[in-house]
Parts: structure tokens; C-alpha cells; sequence
């Protein structure tokens, strides 16, 4: 004779804080890093900068406290007169994370055309990682329509532009044009 089996209350409790363990924890349980990004900064070097310095580092440093995290490559340039890199290191510890920031506050600015295009064919040319941000930070309109003219505008193709008072910031998505166009023949294939 077979003994059936009754299901209590208990059981039923016990089988629903099972389920819903199973369901949550991937939203609390471990905390889950993403793999290490190429982070570059072009920062205008024009005398133009000057008169903005303290509003844009204090946008760029709350930026990348928002982006930045181990493990991430850190590329700044500096676009005097010659796009000059100022920093460039992978970010481990909060004296590395320290020393970007150091960097991007100590910025030094003179001249009036700041070489944009030499410093995103650099980037363009550097990568680590599959992934990567850059941004780009211009006080002259007249210095980023020499690069929208130039040889370098097809790197500026896939950007997003944030306009300020008196300046502008571009996330300038690099080296993702292979990427949209695989995207697009995808999708577009029956």
C-alpha cells in the first residue's frame, strides 16, 4: 500500500524561500566586475582652457569616478600645440586612481589650436581591451572643426556630444566601426 504524502504549510514555505533564493541572488549575490576597458582622455591644451579649468576638471574627475575601475587602462593626453601624453597606466589602487586625478588637475594649457587629430589617431592606434571610452574635450569650436575637416573626422563619426556654457565634451566611439557594420549586415541579413 502506498502512504501518500501530504504537503504542510512548512513545506510550502520552505519551497518558496528556495525559489526566490534561486531568483535574487544573482541580483545580490556576488559582486560581478566588468572586464578592464581602455579609458582615454583628450583634454583640450588651448589657452581657451584656462578660463574653464576648475568646471572641467571637476566634471572630467566626477566622470571617472562613475567609469573608472581596476584594472581599467588610463591614456591622457595633454593637446598643447602636439597632443602630448600625460598619464597612461592600468589602475589598480586608489594611489593609481589618485595620480590620474593629479594629472588632470595639474593640466597645462597655452596656444590656440590644440592638436585633437593627433591624439585620436594615438588612441585609435592603442588598444588593450575590447572595449574602450574616449573622451574628448574641446573649449574651441575652431580647434574641433579643423579635425571635423581633416583627415581624422571619420574618427569622430560615432560621437555624442555634450555641450556646456563655454565648452564641449564627445564620447567618440573608436574603432567601432567594424562592429557596426557587422551589426547592420545582421540585421539587415534575411
Amino acid at each position: 500500500m502506498k502512504k501518500k504524502y501530504k504537503f504542510t504549510f512548512f513545506h510550502f514555505f520552505i519551497l518558496f524561500v528556495i525559489s526566490i533564493s534561486c531568483f535574487l541572488s544573482p541580483l545580490f549575490g556576488e559582486d560581478t566586475q566588468r572586464p578592464p576597458i581602455d579609458i582615454n582622455l583628450i583634454i583640450d591644451g588651448s589657452a581657451a582652457f584656462s578660463n574653464v579649468r576648475e568646471e572641467i576638471t571637476s566634471w572630467i574627475l566626477e566622470r571617472l569616478d562613475q567609469i573608472m575601475a581596476n584594472g581599467d587602462r588610463v591614456t591622457i593626453w595633454n593637446t598643447e600645440a602636439e597632443a602630448k601624453i600625460i598619464y597612461s597606466g592600468i589602475v589598480n589602487t586608489s594611489t593609481e586612481k589618485e595620480a590620474v586625478k593629479r594629472s588632470i588637475m595639474e593640466l597645462s594649457a597655452s596656444g590656440d589650436n590644440p592638436d585633437f587629430s593627433g591624439a585620436l589617431r594615438e588612441a585609435a592606434r592603442r588598444r588593450s581591451s575590447n572595449f574602450n571610452y574616449t573622451l574628448l574635450i574641446s573649449t574651441s569650436s575652431e580647434a574641433l572643426n579643423s579635425v571635423l575637416s581633416g583627415p581624422q573626422a571619420n574618427l569622430l563619426r560615432y560621437s555624442r556630444i555634450e555641450e556646456f556654457s563655454s565648452w564641449r565634451a564627445l564620447v567618440v566611439g573608436l574603432n567601432i566601426d567594424t562592429r557596426v557594420r557587422n551589426a547592420a549586415s545582421d540585421f539587415l541579413a534575411p
